[in-house]
Formats: C-alpha cells, structure tokens, sequence
C-alpha cells in the first residue's frame, strides 16, 4: 500500500490543495479509503488527520467504511422514479443477493442511491464504481448482476453498457456554431490592434500600455454584449469579469464551474461532449481579459467517463499553442487549465463551496462579502463562470458583443441551453435565443402528445419553480422564467405531491450540515411531507410549511436552504387539492401514531377492547 499511496502523492506533487483528488485517486485504487490510507495521505500532505477524514466523510462518492469491490448507485432523481428506478433497484437487490444500502457479507457488492447523475433525458441510470450506465432495464441489470457476479472488472465491460447520447434536437447560435478552435482569441488578441490602429484611438488608449489595449477591448465586448450568467442567477458577465481584473492581486483565476448537480439539468454534459474546445477557449478568453495566470475546471463526480476526453482537448489545445506560455505567441500571455473532479456534493455547484473544494476542503459555502472577485481560489482575484456561459462568451468575442446583443431580448442577450425532460416524447438538450415561450418547448418535445395532457412543467429544478398550465404562455428569459437549464415536463398522470416530496427528501440529503436553521428545516420539511404521505397531516402541517420558509429564508447560510421550501410552496399553490385529500383532520395530528404502534401486542395477546387502546376511538 505504501508505495502506491506514495506514487498517488508524488502525481499531485504532495499539494495539500489536491487532497479531494489524492483521496479519489486511492479509492479508486484500493475500492475504499482506510484508516491507515487516511493516515498516510495525512502525514504525505503536512495536514492534520482530522481534516482528511473530515474531507473524506463529506462526499459522498468517497468511502471510509469498508471496502466493496462494486458500488452501484441508482439516480434517484424524480424522472428516475417515473421511470420506474424503484422497481429496478429491488430487482437488482434480489439478483445480487444484497439488502439496499448495504454492502455484501462478503464485501463484493452494495445497490445503494443517489442525487440525479445528469442523465435525466436517458434514465434510468446508475453508476458503478462512479462509472455512469444509462437506459437501464430489466435485461441490462441482468448483464450487470452477472458481471458483478463474475467478478469482472469494470474497465473490461460492454462499451455499449457506458454509451451516453447527446440527445440534441434543436441547436442554435451556440450548438450550431462553425468556429474553430483559436478563433475567439485570434479575434481578441487582432482586436487590440484594431483598437491602437483607430482614428479615435488616441483618447480611448490615453494612460494604457499597449499590451492592455486587447484585453480591455475584449472586456468591453463582453460588457457591450450583455452577456449574464446562465447559472440561473444571471449576474452580468462583463461586470464581474472586470471587478476581478480591478481587484488588488497579482494572481488571478479563472474556473469553471461544471458541477450541475441540479435535479433535471444536463445539458453541461452534452457541452463537455460536443462543445469542449469552444468552453476551454472562452475559459481562455477569460483569462486573456482579466489577465489570469491559471484554471480550473470543476467537472461534477457523476461525469467521471468526461475527465480522459476533456483531457485529450486539453493536450490537443496545447500542442496547438492555445493553452501555455506565449499564447499565440503573445508575449506574456501564460495560462492553462487543470481538471478537478468532484466526489458527489450538490452544494458544490455554490460557487464558494466550488473554491473551497477546489483547495482541498469540504465543500462548505463561505460567508459573504468577500466575494470570489476579490477572494476567491487561495483568497485571490477568482473569476467563477459556468460551461454555457464560457461557450457564449467566446462567441462573443469572435463576432462581437453587439452582434451577440441583437439576438434574444432587451434584457436576455443570447441563447439558452435546455435540458428537457420527463413526460414528453422526445428528451433531450434544446437550444433557444431567450424568449421562447414555455408552449414552443413543450410543442417541440413532444409533451401531451400521448394520453395524458401536460399538467406541470418544473422550471429550473427544485429551487426554480414550478408553472401549470394556464401559466404555458411564460417566456424564458431573465425577465420572466430565469434558469440554469432544467425544464422537467410533467403530466396529468403525475401526482405534483410525489413530485415535491421527492425534492424535499433531496434537499433534506444534500444540505450540507453547516448551518443548523438548513441542517435541520430541511429535515424538518422531509419529515413533515412524508407525515402527509402516511395519511397523518393537517391543515396546522401545512401551515408549519409556509412558516419554515420563511425561517430559512431569513436565516439559512447558502442557497439550499433558502430554495428548499420551492416545490413544496409552488405545488401547494398551484395543485392544492393534492395536498387536501391526504390530510385526516385540520386539527394538529402528531406524525407518530403510538396506539397503532401497539397494534402487534394486541394481536399477540389476543385482545382489542377498549382498555387494550389508549383511546376508544376505533376499537
């Protein structure tokens, strides 16, 4: 073990800041991370042990508790579920002989769940030893459980059981794009002449070196774009570029976050597919604005098969002299860009909790002011963007911010990527300029072309919201339906309760513990949705609802916990009804029913009169 751990260190050059990687690394090797593991890469690290297992206790694609050969993880996710991954997963429990949740007597296999994988368009799915499977059946777990069985290593398994689609069915200016890899910064870099070489130049350059001029004018395309960010906040893009240029520092970064962990958004893994050099290059671009030295991509965990093909970009990008030193043989132009992969934390699509993962920590948002502008990675100068909108903003600076401008509306420059799916005929990635309508979606995926007329439609995953019906004719955009992509179709088939209960049980799973009012109101939440689910809720239940909202949105520390109470609130507006008909009284019902849990001793004792119940109520 000794010299493998060892050989794991040196690849990371014993950089404490790689300690999430070093720990990837030596699970993936020894199929668990024991104690003494946990000691060496203590001692290799110069960090205390305490820190390392608190690391390793975070994520939870990494495992302390024993070693287990294959680890099978089904998406739970609510398109998972609709697809029918519960019956799946019994079936697969029962071929493997294995209890859900729990590895093996003889440590071989463990069918467990987790959070949505990002494979909402082809579910169900699963991962194996972090590897992802899509479409799964009854045939393919069959195929699974024998090579479990057979002890077959993974890496020896059917392609075809790995193959993951694109499912795009309408592109647009981002996915139909025809540049080629260097455009946007040969188009940045020439933009700097043009500006030095311009009649009016003498006034707009006064003060500035010449080696700033192409920088700047790069920046002020960004501006002039109106480029914002598509992570669903949608800040603008050019502001926040330039506040991390202004800010004090002689080091800057730039990183990418690709850790959507939001239930029902994918469409980051079809960019990583068909649009890696086109994100690498505005990551560049970027970089090239700000004047930043290094990157990072943030790749999500349950997109591990990505990290060798985005790799191959990378290499390829350097051989071609659009990554390193001398950029285009501009000197001084110095930058590259280093994959980090995550380890199955949602909370880490929080931009700060990306940083502090990215340094090798648990993935706890910070407290904010400072923001990552000011101090971000190693408490410098961070500029924190996403895939889509990296891939946009090299798009402008190849055609120009106006051009970009002129596309979508006043207030929504540009396309949006959508991840549709759920009930509709034809999942999968859309690519519209903002404005389209909710309908226009629906209409081109094929939703309530079946039996069943469209019912919901969950806009942005669990903290988005959710629109019925009479609510079709809503535009997206940041003026009306903001998202981060995901566009979740339900139908009248659907029970919308199931559907927030089961975003609540996410939410409850993937807080990330810090702060006490989101540690415990999304447990609380959790627990009061499934004392309705068991026929024990009230009117006062729902009324607590409305309550715990408003305490986590007045108290909570990041973004979980504020957005938590969404699908619950939204379908109580919305579909009420669903919610009535499962409540016994609108008087106050404690969720633990104490006589009925007396139910076994009487029928062991043979007795059901009056004084073998705590009340004569249905005695």
């Amino acid at each position: 073990m000794t010299h493998e751990l060892q050989s794991i260190l040196a690849r990371h050059q014993f950089a404490p800041t790689h300690l999430l990687q070093v720990l990837r690394e030596v699970q993936d090797h020894y199929s668990w991370i024991a104690p003494e593991a946990l000691d060496y890469v203590a001692a290799g690290l110069g960090l205390p042990r305490a820190r390392v297992e608190g690391v390793a206790g975070f994520y939870s694609f990494l495992h302390s508790d024993a070693p287990c050969r294959y680890r099978l993880l089904f998406s739970d996710n609510i398109t998972d579920r609709m697809l029918g991954n519960q019956e799946l997963i019994d079936y697969l429990c029962e071929k493997l002989w294995v209890e859900r949740g729990h590895i093996s007597e003889d440590g071989l296999v463990s069918v467990s769940t987790t959070s949505c994988t990002g494979l909402c368009d082809q579910g169900p799915a699963l991962l194996v030893n972090g590897w992802a499977i899509p479409r799964l059946t009854r045939e393919r777990l069959d195929q699974i459980a024998e090579l479990v069985l057979a002890q077959t290593p993974v890496e020896t398994w059917p392609r075809e059981l790995f193959a993951v689609e694109d499912n795009i069915h309408r592109a647009d200016l981002l996915l139909d794009n025809t540049l080629q890899a260097g455009d946007a910064l040969r188009a940045s870099i020439s933009r700097g002449g043009q500006v030095e070489s311009a009649a009016n130049a003498r006034s707009w350059r006064e003060g500035i070196p010449a080696a700033e001029q192409g920088p700047l004018a790069t920046l002020e395309e960004i501006k002039r774009s109106n480029l914002r960010g598509r992570g669903g906040a949608g800040f603008t893009t050019g502001l926040k570029w330039e506040a991390c240029r202004n800010a004090q520092g002689e080091k800057r970064y730039v990183v990418c976050n690709a850790d959507e962990g939001e239930p029902g958004t994918f469409k980051d893994r079809v960019l990583l597919t068909a649009q890696a050099d086109l994100m690498f290059e505005g990551m560049t671009v970027c970089a090239y604005a700000i004047g930043a030295g290094k990157g990072f991509l943030y790749l999500r965990g349950e997109y591990r098969y990505l990290l060798e093909p985005l790799n191959a970009v990378l290499a390829r990008r350097r051989a071609a002299n659009l990554l390193g030193k001398d950029i285009l043989a501009q000197a001084g132009f110095d930058f590259d860009i280093e994959i980090h992969l995550g380890a199955g934390a949602y909370v880490c699509g929080e931009e700060s909790a990306l940083i502090e993962s990215l340094e090798g920590k648990r993935g706890i948002p910070r407290n904010r002011p400072p923001y990552p502008v000011t101090h971000g990675y190693l408490q410098r100068p961070t500029t924190v963007n996403n895939v889509e909108t990296f891939c946009a903003a090299a798009l402008v600076a190849a055609h120009g911010g106006d051009w970009y401008r002129g596309i979508g509306t006043a207030k929504s420059a540009g396309s949006k990527v959508l991840s549709v799916s759920g009930d509709c005929a034809r999942p999968g990635i859309y690519e519209y300029p903002f404005g389209v309508t909710v309908r226009q979606v629906l209409a081109d995926c094929g939703a309530g072309s079946g039996k069943s007329d469209t019912l919901a439609v969950q806009i942005s995953g669990p903290s988005g919201v959710c629109i019925a019906a009479d609510e079709f004719d809503r535009r997206i955009a940041f003026e009306d339906l903001a998202t981060a992509g995901a566009f979740t179709v339900f139908d009248s088939s659907r029970d919308m309760f199931e559907v927030a209960r089961n975003f609540a049980h996410f939410f409850a799973h993937e807080s990330c513990g810090f702060c006490t009012p989101c540690r415990v109101g999304t447990a609380m939440l959790r627990t009061t949705m499934d004392k309705i689910a068991d026929g024990h809720g009230t009117l006062y239940d729902l009324a607590e609802i409305e309550k715990l909202d408003r305490v986590l949105n007045q108290s909570a520390h990041c973004g979980l916990g504020h957005t938590a109470c969404n699908p619950t609130l939204d379908t109580m507006k919305r579909f009420r009804p669903t919610y009535e008909r499962r409540l016994k009284s609108h008087d106050f019902e404690p969720a633990f029913d104490l006589d009925g849990a007396l139910a076994a001793a009487r029928r062991m004792t043979g007795r059901d009169d009056a004084g073998a119940h705590l009340s004569t109520e249905g005695a």
